[in-house]
């Protein structure tokens, strides 16, 4: 099943500033398909605001609803007033791979628990609402058995389906195909194989 993430290349995030009572909350979004994209992200905002009081953070490291690669970060703020709120904007946005830091600059004046928590999900959510996203789609790889003279035919209906080939080996007695075929989707060829009279087999069974 397709899911939104967050369009940026590798390095680059998007940025973000809410003042709330002269405190600065500078919030960052990154594509983060793995958790070491996220720690490179808090890396990069310590060392560009060492002087900041905090470094909050939040991510969702797979698709929605992710269990496992998930974590947040109240980076010494009180308990649950930052990354917790910071994670559920995350979640309630429906994107996966995604990952935020909200670096803070204390303006003089406590906010409180509530305030703070508000002011940390607002960062957030304001940030998202400019985030450019895209459409992924998890694959899996399968192989296509084709003659040589189906080639063309084999490339041109795998391109109508959107479906990616990855790698072509030839042999004696073909052609092989490996693709990225959407995961979890029955590899329906029938429509392929009418087209070739028959002459194409799915290497891969699940």
């Amino acid at each position: 099943m397709s899911y939104p993430i967050p369009d940026l290349p590798a390095g680059q995030w998007l940025a973000h500033e809410l003042e709330v009572e002269r405190s600065r909350f500078l919030a960052w979004v990154c594509h983060a398909p793995e958790p070491a994209a996220f720690e490179a992200l808090l890396t990069e905002a310590r060392r560009q605001h060492p002087g900041a009081s905090h470094h909050c953070s939040a991510f969702i490291a797979g698709p929605p609803g992710e269990q496992q690669a998930i974590g947040f970060s109240d980076d010494g703020e009180p308990g649950g007033t930052a990354g917790r709120p910071m994670y559920q904007v995350l979640e309630g946005s429906g994107l996966g791979q995604v990952g935020c830091v909200v670096t803070r600059y204390f303006g003089g004046t406590k906010l409180g628990t509530g305030g703070l928590a508000r002011a940390y999900a607002q960062a957030v959510a304001q940030a998202l609402e400019t985030l450019p996203t895209r459409s992924f789609t998890p694959r899996e790889s399968r192989r296509l058995a084709v003659a040589f003279a189906g080639e063309a035919e084999a490339r041109h209906w795998l391109e109508g389906r959107e479906v990616p080939i990855e790698a072509v080996d030839y042999g004696a007695e073909g052609v092989i195909l490996t693709v990225g075929w959407p995961q979890g989707e029955a590899v329906d060829i029938t429509p392929l194989s009418a087209r070739l009279k028959g002459d194409v087999r799915l290497l891969d069974h699940s």
